[in-house]
């Protein structure tokens, strides 16, 4: 444990200047965003949640994509802990993908991510680095609104802002709660919003947001992680269906098998 005991958290995004050179298990999905945003606070090894793996294997896309850069990094799979949770996942998970770089290190698919964590905290491993920059993107919709219902497509739950109320957000985030706790939901009171199912998952962490959404009065729907690239808002847009819904959304025209525009669509219309 060169630079201090390993960290576990929720979201890769709550990582601070503090990680630098310590290895951390974050319960985000294992895109290549996740990977990104780890090294540029300075990790030296991350685990990761697979998300279902889903299209184009998005939700482990990471582990290539850290490889390139030396740094290890490996996944736990979606039916073994829950996907935004990092204390479950220390506690039950099981490693499903591995990069060379962690597999050199001893990491194997099967291992308790618990096991695999103090592996990787043993190593003498450097603090990762790179120039390259990944943003996470916003875009609006202009053609998809209606009677001052504005369609906001986001990369990421966390872009949601106080100005983003009464209107409809499209993420590509998985539909996962944060530690299990409600308030991480959404963070303003919008209409009707969408996410990435990651598999739904064991518990079917990867739709909880929809109840707590529910609970709240906002319409809220889970496209399949095999449909659209989970991390990818664009994707979610134009290629996601729909896998699950909390009650208002299914009173309001959503359903099962929709495509993601049609289910915004049908929220539209009960604007």
């Amino acid at each position: 444990m060169r630079n201090g005991a390993p960290l576990v958290l929720d979201s890769v995004t709550h990582l601070t200047e503090a990680a630098f050179g310590r290895v951390a298990l974050c319960a985000s999905h294992g895109g290549e965003y996740a990977g990104w945003y780890a090294v540029r606070r300075g990790v030296s090894a991350l685990i990761l949640h697979d998300a279902g793996i889903g299209r184009q294997q998005a939700g482990i896309g990471a582990l290539d994509w850290l490889s390139g850069l030396g740094v290890p990094c490996a996944c736990v799979g979606h039916m073994t802990a829950r996907i935004g949770d990092g204390a479950d996942m220390l506690a039950r998970g099981r490693i499903s993908a591995v990069n060379g770089p962690a597999g050199a290190c001893g990491i194997e698919t099967g291992m308790a991510a618990a096991e695999a964590l103090a592996i990787l905290a043993g190593q003498d491993l450097p603090a990762a680095q790179t120039r390259f920059e990944m943003g996470e993107a916003r875009r609006e919709i202009e053609d998809a609104g209606r009677r001052g219902v504005r369609v906001f497509v986001l990369d990421s739950n966390g872009l949601v802002g106080p100005g983003d109320a009464g209107h409809i957000v499209v993420t590509g985030s998985h539909g996962g709660l944060l530690g299990g706790k409600p308030e991480t939901a959404v963070k303003a009171p919008v209409l009707a919003a969408l996410y990435n199912d990651a598999g739904f998952g064991i518990d079917d962490a990867g739709i909880s947001r929809l109840p707590a959404l529910q609970a709240r009065g906002i319409a809220g729907a889970c496209v399949s992680c095999f449909s659209a690239r989970i991390g990818e808002g664009m994707s979610t847009w134009s290629d996601g269906y729909v896998s699950a819904l909390n009650p208002l959304a299914a009173s309001r025209g959503g359903r099962i098998g929709q495509s993601a525009r049609d289910f915004v669509a049908a929220m539209l219309e009960h604007v």
